[in-house]
């Protein structure tokens, strides 16, 4: 009893044992391992070529410009206003409008001013007729001779010059109620685009008050105020003093160019809290693409680099150990390079060491390349790159 109780237990063990055996031997004897694996696919990888975007190194003249954000304002901007109290009876421009110098803005109840001009008038032909009466005494008193006295002579010359000289009076104080008369009818001091009226017909307007009738902002030419740091200072007094300096002056995204113009102005002092000089770029403006008080990227050209050699910014890579880029060689492998780069803009770069004109470098697909890769080309796109503007 005893043993037929141990060989039932001992032979399912045992065919446990060799089903476990046989079965390690399949697994770790048949099938390949891990490592064996990897090697196949690293083996593969070295096999093929990994395919990448190129694009050429060129030689070409680099704009370096210095980029900043700037405020439009209106090259001449007026408030204008009434120099005379009165009723407003009409307004000849509409809000918006492009006015030119000297046209007729609003006209003011002129009869009160027309009353005082024909009264200065009035007085001056009574004082004519005084004097010409005076003038005729004289006459009489200097024939008389030895017959009027000479007080009477003198008496009379007297009242000839106070008369002449009242003559005088009159003309100033009809000068006096004309202009008084012609500012009823205000006009367009500069040419200009007119904002939002601040009266209406019917209003009466005071000379004393500070609103104003309406602002015209003259945009024909235009101007850009814009900043630039400090130590840019000298660089721009040195090019500027050769020629006027070229501005672009974009969409604060800097996706788009809305006007080409001239530094004009250098501001002379420094601001000492932002360490910033303000400066000052005039636009003709033919398109008034530029409006007052717009926000705008600016671009000030400082100096174009002659024959400077130039990468797509897309090529250049950032390590550890600085800035590089892969090139291409003529086993159609790539090759790491380590580049310094001094300017920047437009999705292009000047590098001034590390690659040389004519040379081709990976633009794309450069995570899967290490130095020594086998790699298979395609031309880059020659479409041009969203604007920037940086310099390191």
């Amino acid at each position: 009893m005893m043993k037929s109780r141990s060989i039932r237990w001992i032979l399912p063990i045992a065919a446990l044992v060799v089903a476990g055996y046989f079965g390690w031997q399949r697994f770790h004897g048949t099938s390949p391992t891990a490592a064996d694996t990897a090697q196949k696919s690293a083996a593969s990888a070295r096999g093929a070529a990994v395919p990448v975007t190129i694009a050429p190194v060129v030689r070409a003249d680099f704009p370096v410009y210095l980029g900043g954000l700037g405020t439009v304002q209106g090259f001449n901007t007026v408030l204008v206003r009434t120099r005379v109290d009165g009723q407003i009876d009409k307004i000849a421009f509409k809000e918006g409008q492009l006015v030119n110098q000297g046209d007729l803005l609003i006209q003011i109840d002129p009869r009160p001013f027309q009353a005082a001009l024909d009264q200065a008038k009035a007085k001056k032909a009574q004082d004519e007729a005084n004097l010409a009466n005076a003038n005729l005494d004289l006459q009489r008193f200097t024939r008389l001779g030895e017959f009027a006295t000479r007080q009477q002579t003198d008496t009379q010359r007297s009242t000839v010059a106070q008369l002449t000289a009242q003559l005088a009076a009159d003309d100033a104080a009809i000068s006096n109620a004309q202009t008084q008369v012609d500012y009823t009818t205000v006009k367009a001091p500069i040419s200009g685009v007119a904002g939002l009226r601040q009266v209406d017909v019917g209003n009466i307007v005071n000379a004393s008050t500070q609103t104003g009738i309406v602002t015209i902002a003259q945009i024909e030419p235009i101007a850009v105020i814009f900043t630039a740091p400090e130590e840019q200072l000298p660089y721009i007094n040195e090019a500027q003093s050769t020629q006027p300096l070229k501005v672009i002056a974009l969409t604060t995204d800097g996706k788009k160019t809305l006007s080409e113009g001239t530094l004009s102005v250098i501001n002379n002092q420094v601001d000492t809290t932002s360490g910033t000089i303000r400066l000052k770029a005039v636009f003709d403006n033919k398109n008034h693409a530029l409006w007052p008080g717009q926000s705008v990227s600016t671009r000030l050209l400082v100096k174009t680099l002659k024959d400077a050699t130039v990468v797509p910014d897309d090529a250049i890579q950032h390590g550890t150990d600085g800035l590089y880029a892969y090139a291409i060689n003529q086993d159609n492998k790539a090759e790491l390079r380590k580049l310094k780069v001094s300017y920047s803009i437009d999705g292009r770069s000047v590098a001034e060491d590390g690659l040389s004109p004519g040379q081709q470098v990976i633009t794309a697909g450069q995570y899967k390349v290490q130095p020594g890769t086998l790699v298979s080309t395609a031309v880059a796109s020659s479409e041009p790159a969203q604007p920037k503007v940086k310099q390191e």
